[in-house]
């Protein structure tokens, strides 16, 4: 598995990782309805942003979008988004763009990284951050309407880079 930066020719690749992510309404608060442009939009920041794609036998298994977190005197942190396909979980793909997203924050000099929607039933994702050193600094309760859950509490994560 190799992480780089994404390219044109991958799109095609990490859009249908991004649909089913958004479809599944269970860890993201995008639109279910989110159109495919809407999304390349979206993961496809300017600098000092970037997406990263993981990447395995020419097929993508999963990305990371990093982003300033606030414009003007917040630009110093940075946001990260997350996703991994259904058929590469478990193989440690989002703990390797999660080491190469804060490499990539820190080389393009943010301070700082700040997840503001970490979804608290996401288990995984929730002992990953905290594994790589992110705290939760605060809950929101009952934010987040989970298909299965209901309503559910969104944490901010933090961490200094």
């Amino acid at each position: 598995m190799k992480v780089r930066p994404l390219t044109d020719a991958d799109w095609p690749g990490l859009w249908p990782i991004i649909e089913a992510v958004t479809r599944e309404g269970e860890t993201y608060t995008y639109p279910l309805d989110m159109t495919e442009a809407a999304a390349r939009a979206m993961w496809t920041p300017a600098p000092p942003g970037g997406t990263l794609v993981a990447v395995e036998d020419g097929g993508i298994l999963g990305a990371a979008k990093i982003v300033p977190n606030q414009q003007g005197n917040g630009a110093h942190v940075a946001n990260g988004s997350f996703m991994v396909s259904s058929k590469a979980r478990g193989r440690g793909v989002a703990r390797r763009l999660g080491q190469a997203a804060l490499d990539f924050a820190r080389a393009a000099g943010f301070r700082s990284m700040q997840f503001n929607a970490v979804v608290e039933t996401n288990a995984h994702a929730v002992a990953l951050w905290r594994s790589l050193g992110f705290e939760i600094v605060g809950t929101v309760p009952e934010t987040f309407d989970h298909p299965r859950h209901g309503l559910v509490g969104l944490h901010v994560m933090y961490r200094r880079l």
